[in-house]
């Protein structure tokens, strides 16, 4: 509990009505959340008003509410502030005690990569046997805590809770993903980064953003506005990661694979195997966290497939250096870390293979139908999820790459779902969506089924399985519930397999089992 007095110091107040102080129990962006003695913050959102339900607020016992247009038909007190999420953010922090100052915490953003990045530096954290919590795309992981995630990135005052609740479980070091939509609508203002990177960039979310450069804006800001003390990791083969080095007042470390001019780069890479074997090398010395790191060399071998997998593990051994880690530490972590759900996941391989994977952006699926062109299999029976309100020039653009691989491929026909009882609200399908897909389908005569359910469709895609084929469940949050569904499907049809023993992929899973 906090005095109304003290928490409002925190924001720039323009105008105020009713002025008294309070004993403030809680704070809420939701009216359905308030409770009595709550402070309520209205925030205008993309489609709805929060001023529309400050009355609802106030009869489930807001105390004070916190406004940018002054309601003059309330008698609580009430507070006008230029930008509502952005007060929301600095009184979240202020509420929870600045969490974050007593955290050494990491931000991952990307357009691929974020969430494997992520993951990877937590495995070398726990090796080193540090108390993590992970906050992304999966879930939100600390201590005995578990919840799958809704958004990569929380809202500012569930971020500064679940920052609130790691520091009194003793956790040092919190691993999160910062999506673009996160900084634009500045849910991690306040978040104290001590580390930060941007893996690379590519045309996700223009919808969203209006255009690429305000994508990139969005995302570039979590480097440029690093502090001094900072450190900011950068991909040197990413032109645009690469130039934000004389953008930002942290400390810059580099690393690249084409571009072999930063502190890291890597020799010797083989990826014959599809998992790559090579060598890290340290090219300049890298003095962090009381340990100095002298130019050397040393061999990575992952577990994981994708030339892709060797960038992410080269942002995850950055942070990895940063923060202090011995090499062989890092080395043990790296090459006995298994991948991350949903990320090319092979669920299913006897006599034909089911893979999971989250196939968000023209990036990810071209690596992921890349890695299929280069296994051997009979036939490819592609499950897609279609992409749900992130708006038609992603959806174009995911068709499109769809449609480029389908020829190398020899596919034919592609499964299509709506996922309409697998999906929030957030995540449906437009009429606009559906159109553009299927309009992409037909100029490249590719054939397409469309489910409105996701089992009907894993149905019939497993309906037709032969020896040596590969289901392929693709998609984003419409698809996470295909792996417990294909299985489960898979039982129906060959129930003399142990059913144990088949859902043994999933015993550790978040996504659509929780």
């Amino acid at each position: 509990m906090i005095r109304l007095y003290d928490l409002l110091k925190s924001i720039n107040i323009i105008e105020s009505l009713h002025e008294a102080d309070t004993d403030i129990k809680g704070i809420a962006y939701h009216s359905g959340k308030v409770r009595e003695g709550f402070l309520f913050i209205a925030i205008k959102g993309y489609k709805t008003d929060g001023h529309k339900y400050i009355h609802q607020a106030i009869e489930n016992g807001a105390a004070a509410v916190v406004v940018e247009d002054i309601q003059s038909d309330i008698c609580i007190p009430q507070f006008k502030v230029e930008d509502s999420r952005k007060a929301l953010a600095a009184l979240s922090d202020a509420y929870y005690g600045h969490p974050t100052r007593y955290l050494k915490v990491i931000g991952i953003t990307a357009t691929n990569g974020k969430t494997s990045s992520s993951f990877m530096t937590n495995s070398i954290l726990e090796k080193a046997g540090l108390k993590t919590g992970i906050i992304g795309t999966v879930m939100t992981k600390f201590g005995n805590y578990i919840e799958p995630s809704i958004l990569t990135t929380p809202e500012s005052l569930d971020l500064q809770r679940y920052f609130s609740q790691m520091r009194a479980q003793d956790v040092t070091h919190a691993v999160m993903e910062v999506s673009s939509s996160a900084l634009e609508l500045k849910r991690v203002e306040y978040v104290d980064f001590d580390i930060v990177t941007l893996n690379n960039i590519g045309r996700e979310h223009i919808d969203l953003h209006g255009s690429f450069e305000n994508y990139y804006n969005a995302k570039a800001s979590l480097i440029r506005n690093a502090r001094e003390t900072s450190w900011a990791v950068l991909n040197l083969d990413c032109p645009y990661s690469c130039r934000l080095a004389e953008e930002t007042k942290a400390n810059v470390l580099t690393y690249g694979i084409k571009d072999r001019s930063g502190h890291i780069t890597i020799d010797d890479l083989d990826l014959s195997t599809g998992r790559g074997n090579f060598k890290v090398i340290i090219n300049k010395p890298i003095r962090a966290e009381n340990n100095e790191y002298k130019p050397q060399k040393f061999d990575i071998s992952l577990s994981v497939p994708g030339y892709h997998s060797v960038y992410n593990s080269l942002v995850a051994i950055s942070i990895g250096i940063l923060c202090g880690i011995e090499i062989p530490v890092i080395q043990s972590a790296i090459n006995s870390f298994k991948g991350v759900e949903r990320r090319f996941q092979i669920i299913y391989d006897r006599g034909f293979k089911i893979i999971d994977d989250h196939f968000a952006n023209p990036g990810n699926i071209n690596v992921t139908l890349e890695t299929i062109s280069m296994m051997d299999y009979n036939r490819l029976h592609l499950i897609y999820a279609i992409r749900g309100s992130r708006g038609v020039t992603t959806n174009r653009e995911n068709a499109e790459a769809i449609a480029k691989w389908a020829k190398k491929l020899n596919l034919k026909e592609i499964i299509g779902t709506l996922s309409r009882s697998n999906v929030m609200e957030k995540d449906r399908v437009t009429k606009e969506e559906l159109e553009v897909f299927l309009e992409v389908m037909e100029e490249n005569n590719i054939k397409v089924r469309i489910y409105d359910e996701l089992r009907d469709a894993i149905s019939y895609g497993l309906s037709n399985v032969s020896k040596n084929d590969i289901v392929l469940l693709a998609g984003c949050q419409g698809m996470d519930y295909g792996a417990k569904i294909a299985l489960e499907e898979l039982h129906r049809l060959r129930p003399d397999i142990d059913k144990r023993e088949l859902f043994e992929a999933l015993k550790n899973r978040i996504a659509g089992i929780i």
